[in-house]
This record gives C-alpha cells, structure tokens and sequence, in this order.
C-alpha cells in the first residue's frame, strides 16, 4: 500500500467518482472525490485528497474499463468513468495540477503535495 495524491479539477469530481467505482469496490466509491476543497493560483477549484491504495492503483487507473460485477442496475455511468480515465495525468514526480486533467502522483502525501501542485487548502473536509 502507499498513498497516492489526487488532484481533481471541480468540472472532473463527477467523472472521478464514477472511475473510483469502476476501479475500487463498490457504490460507496462513488464518495471517493468530494467537493472542491482547494485552489491553484488562477482561483481553479479543485478536489485534492490522498488514498492509501495498492500499488496497483495507477495501472487499475488506465486498464480497459469493465463494468464491476456488483453494478447489475449500471449504477455507474461508464461514459464519465472513461472521460475521467481519458483526463488522468498519472505521475511518480509532482507537478502543477491544471484545470484540464485529473493529476495523480504516487507515493507523497499532505501539505508536501499540495504546494508541490501549486495548490492551497481552502477547505477542511
């Protein structure tokens, strides 16, 4: 396990949560981003949040899309999950995040990430 920093630009949180349920376990996921609690230079809102996940997260993050076998009703809106998925700039070094793209980096965590991404907490969830 280790963490991994996310950065989702306000417009994607939508889209991000619907991927999290693509990728993680179910439709409590779908709580994974929540409301834009930081802010880039520019006053660009956006989600940012660690998640202690696996390893594995990053390649999860950017394999063919398959519905998960718990979503029988398609609870999940696959076209989101793939626009959120199409979005993700995934990282091992950090770098600004950008209105355009979901930026991810493995292994960083808290206020290092933040600045790192060129980001301030506005709200404390």
């Amino acid at each position: 396990m280790q963490d991994h920093f996310f950065a989702v630009p306000e417009a994607l949180i939508f889209a991000a949560n619907q991927l999290a349920m693509v990728v993680a376990y179910g439709p409590a996921d779908d709580q994974t981003f929540g409301p834009a609690n930081s802010v880039d230079a520019e006053g660009n809102r956006y989600q940012a949040r660690n998640i202690w996940a696996p390893e594995t997260l990053f390649a999860a993050l950017q394999a063919p899309l398959v519905r998960p076998e718990w979503d029988t009703e398609d609870y999940i809106d696959m076209d989101a999950a793939k626009q959120a998925q199409d979005a993700l700039v995934l990282l091992q070094e950090p770098a600004l995040a950008t209105p355009k793209a979901i930026t991810a980096v493995a292994n960083i965590s808290g206020e290092f990430a933040l600045q790192a991404m060129g980001l301030t907490l506005t709200v404390v969830e």
